[in-house]
């Protein structure tokens, strides 16, 4: 199994955290795994991508050409990285952010993930919402892995996340599993 995980947005939007939260997190669950972060000269508003791989074997290289995942949180990455989505990969982006036709783009799944993060208190989280969701939506990881590697981040600005991000985790994933049947059927924007 290996399975390609592209992710898109601006900086300050937490992309490379995401990233790196799924590398710690497929580690802790014993598979090989490749970081690849990718951002522009600014701190805030530049862009920001970043490419994850997790395999049971050993990964050659860290650049891929196509996506079996693909989270969006601007508009901007939806258009330049959707070429770079397999024909049954998952897109899956911000709808609070992004509005997306579902001609163009069918089978997205969006997630209200900044509105969820403005109702916890803290529109930073909406990137650890989106984990949350994704991880429901492809069964790539297990929450329990996921919420174990932002608690072995010990960074002093981490620490003082850790009890919004895992609960943002938690709403990502609750909102998934109480939805699931309609992101299934539905499996395009809404």
């Amino acid at each position: 199994m290996e399975k390609r995980i592209l992710i898109g947005g601006s900086g300050g939007q937490g992309i490379l955290f995401m990233g790196k939260v799924i590398a710690s997190a497929a580690m802790m669950d014993g598979k090989e795994v490749t970081w690849f972060p990718s951002y522009g000269a600014e701190m805030r508003c530049g862009t920001a991508n970043c490419a994850v791989v997790i395999s049971d074997e050993r990964i050659g290289s860290p650049v891929f050409k196509y996506a079996d995942i693909l989270v969006v949180f601007t508009e901007a990455s939806l258009i330049k990285f959707t070429p770079r989505l397999n024909k049954d990969g998952y897109l899956l982006y911000d709808s609070s952010l992004i509005s997306c036709n579902s001609s163009v783009y069918n089978g997205a799944i969006g997630i209200n993930v900044t509105a969820m993060a403005r109702e916890l208190g803290n529109t930073k989280a909406a990137n650890m919402i989106m984990l949350g969701a994704a991880a429901a939506i492809t069964g790539i990881l297990e929450k329990e892995d996921l919420l174990s590697a932002i608690e072995g981040d010990v960074s002093e600005c981490m620490l003082q996340a850790l009890s919004i991000n895992k609960r943002a985790i938690l709403k990502g994933y609750e909102t998934v599993e109480n939805q699931k049947s309609d992101l299934f059927r539905h499996r395009a924007c809404t």
